[in-house]
């Protein structure tokens, strides 16, 4: 399955995989009213065994196949707070 994907010119760090290039009329319009401008990226082939940085693939093609686009979100930090530095203070 290929994938298109392009980045929110708005929301930094936002992405939309579209099942076919440039069918914006996929996004719902609060969606694309929030996103904003979108600049292609690439296209991806997403063939079963094929790994992505930030999202799984599977619920990619699953996104792509029921709706016609899957959005990905900035990553979240965790809390550096959080974490067991190896003090003892």
């Amino acid at each position: 399955m290929l994938a298109y994907v392009y980045k929110s010119l708005k929301k930094a760090d936002t992405y939309v995989y579209l099942a076919a290039r440039d069918d914006f009329a996929r996004l719902p319009e609060p969606l694309r009213t929030q996103l904003g401008a979108l600049q292609f990226v690439l296209d991806v082939d997403l063939a079963p065994g094929r790994k992505l940085a930030q999202e799984d693939p599977d619920v990619v093609r699953g996104n792509l196949a029921s709706r016609g686009f899957h959005l990905q979100f900035p990553p979240t930090m965790a809390d550096p707070m959080s974490e067991d530095w190896g003090t003892d203070a």
